[in-house]
Formats: C-alpha cells, structure tokens, sequence
C-alpha cells in the first residue's frame, strides 16, 4: 500500500499540496453528451422514453412508470420485514437527525417603523421536491433520513424519491422519514422526469441527493429549470492529530473516507513524525482487512498523504487552505484549535468523535461541501426547503418620503417611469 509523505519543511511543499488537494469536476464530453440525449428524450417522449432507459439501464422491464411506483404498503413492509436492530438504528438515527435539523428552521417575521411601514421576510417551504438515492448494491439509507427529514422539518408537503433497485434498507428508511412517493427508476432519465414532469411523475421545485457521473452532470444541466442542492465532488477527510489517539483509530478513520471511491481523499496533518510513522504501519496492517481495500489502496495511492507539520497551530492555516469536507480534530485539547479553524463542511473535535458517526448518526446533515467549496458553501439543512420573500408595505406617510427618495435614484439611473410611479404616490 503507498501513501505519499510530506514536510511542511521541504522545499516545493506548496506546489506538492496544492496538485494533492486540486480537484476539477471537468465535463466528460461523453457523458454530456449522453445526459443531453436523455434529457431531450424525456422531454419529448415523457414515460416512453423514461421506462426505455430504465430498461436499458437497469435491466427492468415494467408496462408503465405508475408500475415502477412503490405503495405505502409496501414500504410498511419492507420496514416490518428488516431485523429488530436495523429498524432500532434507522428509527434512533432519524430521531437524533430530527432534533438537530427541528433547531434549524427559520420562521417568517416583520417590523414596522414610526410612519406605519411595515417590512418583513415570509418565509414558506418549497412545495415539492424530488431526492435521488442510489439503488442496488451503492443503497445508502442514511441519504434518504438526511435528505428527507430535513424536508419534512421545513414543511415541504410533497417528498417525491427516485431509486432505481430501491432494497428494503431504503425503502424502509423512506416509509420512517416521511417521504410521500418513491418511484423505482434512477440514472440521467429519473433527474429528468423530476426536473420536467412526465405523466407518472411530478415535476418538482428542487432535486437533492447524490448519484453517479450521469446523475451529477443531468443535476448540472436541469439546473435553472428546477434547483439542486450541489454538484458534489469525491468524499475527503483531513485529519489533524497530535498524537493522543491510537494509531489504528486514525488508520481507520482514514479508510473511511478512501472506501468510498478510488477518487476520495484522505489526509493527516501531525507536527510528530513517529505518529505519521506508526498512522503508516497501522494503515499498511489494517488494509488486509478492508473488503474494499482495492478502492482505499487507490484512493490513497492517488490523492492520500501523511504530512509532518512544524505545529498544530500550521496544520490549521493548512486545514483552512484546504477547506475539507470532514476535518478531525483527533488532539488532547480540540477546544483550543477550533477558533483557529474557518474552512470545513463538518469539525469533529476529539478522539471519540469519528467522521463515521456523523454520516450515519450524530445528528448533523452529512450532506457537506467538498472540493474546497467549503469556503463560501454550507452543509444541507431546513434552510436548503425553505424559500423567503420579502414583504413591502408601505403605509401613506412613507409613500411621501420614500417615493421622494426613489423619484431622486431613479432619476440618477435614467429610469424615468420608475420615477414617475413613485412620485404619483407622494
């Protein structure tokens, strides 16, 4: 297993990180070329083309896409037929999911000045939203209760969920989040059909959730028509460690980020060259043991490091350059290095607090920015459901001060019938 090594003291250390951490979502022609198609298709030939695809695809065959649609029944019991302790865990994690976003959510408000103006900002839930989960072997029930749950926290009275080969765990997930409809189709033409309607499937105001190149790039091209939440790149952990946790906890926290695919990343910051030493000796014992330990091999291969720093105080200015998506604080005192931070998706401070516990559930969205974009983006929450529009009204005696101070601006501007308008009500 390789995984390069780094100094902070050694000369080119700059340029050496800025080539590990760069990460450009570039457009595969192909695959835009693909989606493009399948777009154009779907909204031409609306169910036609969408169970075509699906067959294609999926290898389902199905007389129409209201046959692709999953009952409230049947997802009752595909939650009834899973294993006490897996429907314990859903039903616990959706609990601690619930509270945390219920803390999130913004209400409407307004005030009034001394010439009876009233100014506000209403805020209202989306109306209907589509959430794309990946289905068959890739089945992540922990991005159904995260995307779901925070709809329904906002208020969103219609949760519509594409999946293609949805297993029991997701169903099972969606009957315990709330989610209204689930639709059995997936890939470029599901994305579509949410973004554009078709008879069988509604269109909705805004697509959330994760899925593979051909989803992310019809994401990027529906986007205008309908919103999303984010084009997300590969999964990333950067981990600053002093030392005070177990080489093999920080090994593994490592893994977790690098299983995902041969593109995440995963990175210690140590100012202590024999803890980088011993991080190493554990990754190269513990990978026999990974199931995916082709994927975590590549991963770190490509784009992984073990870089020695001069301090701690320097591998949080590095932190901050790289805006990471998970950041560990795994050191004796967290507390103290986290004024020193600005730039991550999500902080995990101490050794017992594992990047893994906050995917599944710690409570906070494990729906978070990546690539650097940390730096001006925020994780999914209520907010992402929730819309607001401003409230204008101006009472009689406002009208005669602010439409003096409009008729001026407009005036300024060129704008002469914006000038006129308000000096009609002076």
């Amino acid at each position: 297993m390789k995984v390069r090594r780094l100094s902070t003291c050694q000369p080119g250390f700059e340029a050496k990180l800025k080539a590990l951490t760069r990460y450009e979502a570039a457009q595969d022609a192909k695959v835009s070329g693909v989606v493009r198609a399948i777009i154009a298709a779907v909204r031409k030939r609306g169910d036609a083309a969408v169970l075509e695809y699906t067959h294609r695809f999926d290898r389902v065959k199905a007389a129409s896409v209201a046959k692709l649609e999953v009952s409230r029944a049947q997802l009752r019991a595909a939650l009834n037929g899973l294993p006490k302790k897996d429907v314990v865990s859903l039903r616990h994690a959706a609990t601690r999911i619930r509270r945390f976003h219920e803390r999130q959510l913004t209400r409407s408000w307004k005030y009034a000045e001394a010439d009876g103006t009233q100014l506000g900002q209403i805020v209202t839930p989306l109306e209907r939203v589509g959430l794309y989960v990946p289905g068959g072997k890739a089945a992540y029930p922990s991005s159904v209760l995260m995307n779901a749950i925070p709809a329904k926290v906002a208020g969103v009275p219609e949760v519509v969920m594409v999946s293609p080969n949805p297993n029991a765990m997701v169903l099972a997930a969606a009957a315990i989040a709330g989610v209204d409809r689930v639709i059995a189709i997936g890939g470029a033409q599901a994305v579509a059909a949410l973004a554009y309607g078709t008879r069988a499937v509604p269109r909705v105001d805004k697509i959330f959730g994760p899925g593979n190149a051909y989803v992310a790039e019809a994401k990027r091209q529906v986007f205008g028509q309908v919103g999303i939440d984010m084009i997300a790149g590969p999964s990333e952990i950067l981990i600053i460690g002093d030392g005070s946790t177990p080489a093999d906890w920080v090994a593994m926290d490592l893994f977790s980020q690098a299983e995902h695919d041969e593109l995440a990343q995963a990175i210690l910051l140590s100012p202590r060259r024999a803890y980088l030493d011993q991080v190493q000796a554990a990754m190269r014992r513990l990978i026999r043991e990974m199931p995916r330990h082709k994927v975590i091999a590549a991963s770190l291969a490509g784009r992984g490091a073990l870089i020695e720093t001069r301090g701690l105080n320097e591998a949080c200015e590095i932190a901050n350059r790289i805006a990471p998506e998970h950041l560990e604080l795994s050191v004796a005192r967290p507390q103290a290095l986290l004024p020193k931070l600005r730039h991550a998706g999500a902080i995990f401070l101490g050794r017992w607090s594992s990047e893994a516990i906050g995917d599944y559930c710690a409570g906070p969205n494990h729906v978070l920015p990546t690539a650097g974009t940390a730096r001006f983006s925020s994780p999914l929450g209520v907010y992402d459901f929730q819309k607001r529009t401003s409230m204008i009204n101006v009472s009689r005696k406002g009208a005669r001060t602010l439409g003096r101070l409009a008729s001026n601006l407009a005036h300024g501007e060129g704008l002469f019938a914006h000038a006129r308008s308000a000096e009609y009500r002076q």
